[in-house]
């Protein structure tokens, strides 16, 4: 069984930073695009951040500069760092995967974990 988890997300304050990691159980992470996406409640699932299977990588635009994405094979692990954090961060961050090339649009995605909350406070 295929399973993608996120971890990392917690209660932080305005201007900190705070890393998100997802790690791959039951496959390996060879070949597939990794990225993360958050949604806050009634609004749409919003791209964040990805990072292909050759490294490159994409960011809303937003928030480059703020959020570096990273990955590790060896450890079937994908990482966000966040920096710089504000109330609007404030989602549930997902881990999602396709096949080689990152993607903005959710469609596009096969697999996704569960999320983190990601909640920064004033």
């Amino acid at each position: 069984q295929v399973q993608f988890k996120e971890s990392g997300g917690g209660l932080v304050q305005s201007g900190t930073s705070l890393r998100l990691s997802c790690t791959v159980s039951g496959r390996t992470t060879n070949e597939l695009a990794m990225s993360w996406f958050r949604q806050v409640p009634g609004k749409e699932r919003e791209f964040v951040a990805g990072i292909s299977w050759t490294r490159m990588t994409k960011y809303a635009e937003r928030l480059r500069g703020r959020f570096t994405v990273s990955r590790d094979n060896a450890k079937n692990a994908v990482y966000l760092q966040m920096g710089y954090l504000e109330p609007e961060d404030t989602a549930v961050y997902y881990c999602a995967a396709r096949p080689l090339l990152v993607t903005v649009s959710p469609d596009t995605y096969n697999y996704w974990g569960q999320g983190t909350q990601v909640t920064v406070s004033s």
